[in-house]
């Protein structure tokens, strides 16, 4: 199924969004699920990630939930960010969309970090983000009922944390997921195929170019920058004595910081939050050994207990990943885990 509509009164029924990031999607905080990340304990009573160092090149308020469930499993986590984000000079082109966002049929968000510019702007005018967005979608403006899609379960929770009703989420959680999604639609009415997709300075044309060629006329402000962060002492030392066993990498721009900072180590398997991540890590050289199956902490924590029960051989790190979730052909797992701040 590409996509699923939201219904307003279930939506409002979800667990709070522990703040994490997509490139994509930013993993959310689920709940654990019988037999995954919930079962932290192995038959003979020890911690399954027990002698295991997981690098999480996050801020420790984005890594914590994800850390939490690696620890409860027996692992020891280093938490430093790679990238972070940094505001934009001039926010004009932000802030006149924010204003007039009735103009447009749908608002595509795809990470969290998008949405707190989005609740900035709208309080640079005195208001709520929640208020703009029901006053478009109450028809201020003749015609108008502006709907918000989101990338994953992180951008949805975070948008209805916000207090804004979330019409679509992507199944998929990524740009190409969200764009599938909207093909359960009719074809955009010509009077109105106006769709306003804030994102960082670094994203992809993805989501711009396919609603494009889908009829619609995409509106991309630029929202936030990612910047570069320096990794702490600790991991580099960690990292370069060997220390580290499996790095989980949730955007392309944590992995081309990981690649630039500490260099590509074979001995670390990578864990990746989606397939443009592990892309990401493959170019520059970074192994990957397990693609989530979701941009979820769960997934994430899934796919690290993954990668540690397999026995650790050779990486082919020219080969793309492979099916998410699953070892690669070459009987060396793929991960996938880059994504915001």
């Amino acid at each position: 199924m590409p996509g699923r509509l939201r219904d307003p009164q279930r939506g409002r029924d979800l667990p709070p969004l522990h703040p994490a990031t997509a490139a994509g999607d930013t993993p959310s905080e689920s709940p654990g699920r019988p037999g995954a990340a919930s079962d932290a304990v192995g038959q003979d009573g020890a911690g399954r990630l027990a002698g295991t160092t997981v690098l999480l090149p996050r801020s420790p308020e984005r890594a914590a939930a994800l850390a939490a469930r690696l620890r409860t499993h027996g692992a020891t986590v280093l938490v430093s960010p790679a990238i972070e984000r940094a505001p934009i000079e001039d926010t004009s082109a932000m802030d006149a969309a924010v204003a007039d966002l009735a103009a447009f049929a749908w608002v595509v968000v795809t990470s969290v970090n998008a949405i707190d510019e989005l609740t900035a702007s709208a309080a640079r005018r005195g208001v709520s983000l929640a208020d703009l967005s029901e006053r478009a979608r109450a028809g201020v403006r003749a015609g108008s009922d502006t709907k918000w899609a989101a990338v994953g379960p992180a951008t949805r929770r975070a948008l209805e944390s916000a207090g804004v009703r979330v019409d679509l989420e992507a199944a998929v959680n990524s740009a190409v997921g969200l764009l599938a999604a909207f093909d359960a639609f009719p074809a955009p009415d010509p009077s109105r195929r106006g769709v306003l997709v804030p994102q960082g300075d670094l994203a992809k044309p993805t989501m711009a170019d396919g609603l494009r060629a889908r009829g619609w006329d995409p509106h991309v402000v630029t929202a936030y920058r990612t910047v570069s962060h320096t990794l702490s002492p600790e991991v580099v030392d960690a990292w370069r004595t060997g220390e580290v066993d499996v790095v989980v990498l949730t955007s392309g721009s944590v992995a081309r910081e990981v690649a630039t900072q500490l260099g590509a180590d074979p001995r670390v398997a990578g864990v990746a939050i989606g397939e443009p991540t592990a892309e990401a890590a493959h170019a520059v050289g970074l192994r990957i050994d397990e693609v989530a199956t979701q941009a979820t902490d769960d997934s994430l924590a899934d796919a690290v207990l993954h990668v540690a029960a397999r026995p650790a051989t050779p990486t082919n790190l020219s080969e793309p990943a492979s099916t998410p979730g699953h070892a690669r052909s070459d009987n060396t797992t793929t991960t996938e885990g880059r994504n915001h701040p």
